[in-house]
């Protein structure tokens, strides 16, 4: 086993703000737990919750640090009370609670998959969050089939990007909300059949007009807000429309008549607050469902743009720029 240094580099937030009051400091390392294995982060994903968390919204729960960070990839160096010592080496890539953003990060064995063979560290750095987030919301609370249909919002975010392509590789009809025409061209790459510029059409009447007036089956939304009734008017019969974020506030006036008539389900979901044990039955369900996918090349992350650690700053101001496509990173070490 090889000697571990007694302390490592690690993010900080020295207040709630902007990317300002993102520092670097030096701290100790972590000891894994029972049931939980060390890793020397080679990559850690950067994710919109990470910025809700330096703006003061979105704090890690009771017990965990709170250095930021929800997915990383490198390998496993040290191991907690039940886990294999015969696991030291192997590279992974791991859902975190918190504490991504560090040479050294704790995560929960259960938590841990394998690199998939055609990807580097990096760029499994950049799955567990995405991927975790949206099986989870796509398939199991938007219970997504073969020959429905389904409208992506924000579909050139790594969120987007990654359900864009799971959701054609289930049988789905895509269509894809964006900003610019370049981001929607970025979609159709990914395999959206159609990508609506948000800013130069209605989405709504594009839905209506794309699917003879019916509706779509699933509507997966981060933006919230005025979104939440139009959301509702597209949906299709049985529609579910599946809120993961309100990136224009939580609220809206709803008339609800709809809902009862067209007989929809409005559901929604976080993952951090989950405990481990139902993250460790979504980590299999990826294992078994998704990870082929992966090795097979099928589907794959998009990274959009690396930075080092001591460049946090740069990564969260381009992640709240919205100017990405696909997922924004930031490298560590070994």
């Amino acid at each position: 086993m090889m000697a571990l240094p007694q302390t490592m580099k690690q993010v900080r937030f020295s207040g709630p703000g902007g990317p300002e009051v993102i520092e670097i400091e030096t701290a100790p390392v972590p000891q894994p737990g029972a049931g939980q294995v060390l890793i020397a982060v080679a990559a850690a994903g950067i994710n919109r919750p990470d910025c809700l968390q330096r703006a003061g919204g979105y704090p890690p729960p009771p017990g965990a640090t709170k250095v930021p960070g929800l997915e990383v990839s490198g390998h496993i160096v040290a191991v907690g009370a039940g886990v294999a010592e015969s696991r030291i080496g192997e590279a992974v890539c791991a859902l975190l609670i918190s504490g991504g953003y560090a040479e050294y990060a704790v995560a929960d064995e259960v938590l841990c998959l394998p690199v998939p063979k055609p990807l580097s560290l990096l760029e499994a750095g950049g799955l567990p969050e995405t991927y975790f987030t949206v099986y989870d919301n796509v398939f199991t609370r938007g219970r997504l089939r073969a020959g429905e249909t389904i409208l992506i919002h924000g579909g050139s975010s790594g969120i987007g990007s990654t359900a864009i392509q799971l959701a054609k590789q289930a049988g789905a009809t895509v269509y894809a909300t964006a900003g610019s025409p370049e981001k929607c061209d970025f979609c159709r790459s990914l395999g959206a059949d159609e990508a609506i510029d948000y800013r130069a059409q209605d989405f709504l009447a594009e839905v209506k007009r794309l699917t003879d007036g019916l509706g779509v089956n699933v509507i997966l939304d981060m933006v919230g807000g005025p979104y939440i009734q139009r959301n509702i008017a597209a949906l299709a019969v049985e529609g579910r429309l599946v809120q993961i974020a309100f990136l224009q506030g939580p609220k809206a006036e709803l008339d609800l008549t709809a809902m009862m008539v067209r007989r929809l389900t409005l559901t929604g979901s976080t993952l951090r607050p989950r405990s481990v044990a139902l993250k460790a039955d979504i980590a299999d369900k990826l294992r078994q469902e998704i990870w082929p996918l992966l090795e097979a090349g099928t589907v794959k992350p998009i990274i959009h743009a690396t930075f080092p650690l001591e460049q946090a700053r740069q990564g969260h101001a381009l992640m709240e720029s919205s100017a990405h496509l696909g997922k924004i990173m930031l490298t560590v070490g070994g």
